[in-house]
């Protein structure tokens, strides 16, 4: 454990919306490693916070509300709030279905009491014989979902991004814009997204896939459409924060420049191709090598740019950064204030004498 850990406390938020019938079970399952739990009631429709507050006598439980239904990442967030605010440290957010095993929380908590990760995430790929166990629709959706994260979170070795099983260490939830996340589906991915843009390491926990004989309510073509959009659009973001904004290097330069000279040897191809298929006569070996020759330097170029962003994960955990910043302020702290005195009353002696 490190240091700045030692004394870590944990908290369980649980957003709720018609899980009536199992969250007492889940309450219950959840072990004494866990200070406070925080039932955030999104509006359900079965008034599951009210039905808590009635039938938990669990002291550790703490029922919020929000007044309008904002979805999953909206109820996550409140309870992330309120977390914050009471001084947890580390956030575990489970689902309140019974999907999720309360016990294995030790194992999502452990690589952050560790100062090895910000923020820790399930996977249900980890164990191929587990795997059959997945529907075949959610297990397609989410190896294409993981691929689209991977480029636009910039975490390249993540899987099962729509894995809502996760932990957090209060040191970067307090850093996270939480007006600017998405609420609802896209929730657990934007949040990658955001991590990435903090620097915060980010680390796969192994956990089974359970399911059961629930029909899953996966549509490819949906996610697809819906999610396309976000997930460039974080890229864009992504690229322009890391290799523009923040920083600037070699990959910063590979990225436009092959993606520029692939589009021109595919135009030089192409409108050559055209201009002999009119004339009914081939094109010149001579042509041919020109459009291949800047298309295929361009390929390189973008490889040499997605390694370079492979290799840039970040593996420096923001907690311990943030941890080194304050004991260095402390440090420094009561120095400053010694050194500020001194002048001070020098200058109000010499305001005396004069």
């Amino acid at each position: 454990m490190s240091p700045h850990n030692a004394n870590a406390r944990i908290a369980v938020v649980i957003p709720s919306y018609k899980v009536t019938r199992h969250i007492l079970d889940v309450i219950a399952a959840i072990g004494p490693e866990v200070e406070r739990i925080y039932v955030v009631d999104d509006r359900c429709p079965d008034q599951s916070g009210q039905f808590v507050r009635s039938q938990c006598s669990d002291a550790r439980v703490v029922v919020l509300e929000n007044a309008v239904n904002c979805g999953v990442g909206g109820a996550v967030m409140a309870g992330y709030r309120a977390a914050i605010a009471d001084g947890m440290d580390i956030m575990v957010k489970i689902d309140g279905d019974g999907q999720m095993d309360p016990a294995l929380i030790p194992d999502f908590i452990g690589p952050i009491l560790a100062g090895e990760a910000d923020y820790t995430k399930g996977n249900r790929f980890y164990d191929l014989e587990q795997i059959g166990a997945m529907p075949p629709v959610r297990l397609f959706g989410n190896a294409v979902l993981s691929l689209l994260t991977k480029l636009s979170s910039g975490y390249w070795h993540l899987f099962d991004p729509t894995n809502g099983y996760t932990a957090i260490h209060a040191n970067a939830a307090r850093h996270l814009p939480f007006d600017k996340i998405s609420q609802r589906y896209f929730f657990e991915t934007d949040m990658l997204f955001r991590l990435n843009t903090l620097h915060a390491v980010v680390a796969d926990v192994p956990m089974d896939a359970v399911y059961g004989d629930e029909v899953s309510n996966l549509k490819i073509s949906k996610i697809v459409t819906e999610f396309m959009a976000k997930h460039a659009r974080n890229f864009i973001k992504r690229l322009f924060y890391n290799y523009y904004l923040r920083n600037m290097s070699l990959a910063s330069i590979e990225l436009p420049l092959g993606l520029l000279m692939i589009l021109s040897g595919l135009g030089y191809g192409i409108w050559h191709w055209a201009d002999s298929a009119r004339a009914g006569v081939g094109t010149p070996a001579g042509t041919v090598m020109l459009a291949a020759m800047p298309l295929l330097m361009g390929v390189q170029l973008v490889l040499a740019f997605l390694a370079y962003d492979i290799a840039s994960v970040p593996r420096q955990p923001l907690q311990r950064k943030l941890f080194r910043r304050r004991a260095l302020r402390t440090a420094t702290a009561p120095a400053s204030a010694d050194t500020d005195s001194t002048p001070r009353q020098d200058s109000d002696a010499g305001q005396q004498h004069d």
